[in-house]
This record gives structure tokens, sequence and C-alpha cells, in this order.
């Protein structure tokens, strides 16, 4: 989730009190306090995108094209760098190879 999404969510106060809810019984199971830091990640992490899911469909169905969009432009970003690496390879090949050649003719 971006900061931004974060943000807006955290607004929401039934994601306030099912924070609180997770900090009280994560802090029940260990015995001591977990503080609300841990608690609020641990939530966003495990429980926010099912949530969202189940209280907010519309803003959920906007979160997920979101997140298949910046997938896609990750994938292709990465299509786009295998090959400048593989034109990088072939150069530097063609390129020893000329070398080696110029070498061997050299020594004869």
């Amino acid at each position: 989730m971006k900061v931004s999404d974060v943000r807006e969510l955290l607004k929401n106060k039934e994601v306030i009190e099912e924070i609180n809810r997770h900090l009280w019984i994560e802090s029940q199971k260990v015995g001591y306090s977990i503080g609300i830091e841990r608690a609020t990640d641990e939530w966003l992490t495990l429980y926010a995108e099912g949530w969202m899911k189940y209280h907010m469909p519309a803003k959920y169905k906007v979160f997920q094209a979101k997140k298949k969009k910046e997938q896609s432009r990750k994938k292709k970003m990465g299509q786009r760098r295998k090959v400048v690496k593989a034109q990088v390879k072939t150069k530097t090949k063609v390129k020893t190879k000329a070398k080696t050649k110029s070498k061997t003719a050299k020594r004869k």
C-alpha cells in the first residue's frame, strides 16, 4: 500500500477501532503491550486489504486497479532492462572477439 492509501484508510474510525482491537489481542497473547506502532504496522500488512475488500468494495477495486497497473509497469521495466543487458552483452562479445583476433594476428 502506498502512503496516500494508508493515510486515507487511517482517517476511518472503524479502522482505528480494528487496530486497537488487534493491539489488545496481540498484547494479551504475549503478555505485554506490543505498542501502537507495531500493532498498526501488523494490521496494515496483514488485514488492511481484506478489511477494505469487505467494508469499502468500491475503493478496494480502485486500489486493485492501481496495484495491477503498477505491477505491469514494473514488469515492462524489467523486460526493457533484460533487453538492454542482452544488447550490451552482445556488443561486448563482438568487441572481445575483435580484440582476440587482433592479438592472434599480432603474434604471428
